[in-house]
């Protein structure tokens, strides 16, 4: 069995500030290519990439994969 994860919050962040995800690819250092397959859940995300998401948005990593509804990070 296979699961496939839809990662629906780091698609809403971007589209919440405008920004495509040639540009976020950019700004984490990731493949716009590769940023596309985690939005669309096929392939996941994988931890550092998680990491660097929830610092670039100021949320927390639970907050991205919908473990939470509160965006703030536990500093």
């Amino acid at each position: 069995m296979v699961i496939q994860l839809k990662y629906k919050r780091i698609r809403e962040l971007r589209e919440d500030h405008d920004y495509t995800q040639a540009q976020i690819g950019a700004q984490i250092n990731v493949p716009q290519r590769a940023y596309a397959y985690y939005e669309s859940g096929e392939r996941m995300v994988p931890p550092p990439v998680l990491s660097a998401l929830a610092d670039f948005y100021g949320v927390s990593v639970d907050y991205l994969l919908e473990r939470t509804d509160n965006p703030k990070m536990n500093l």
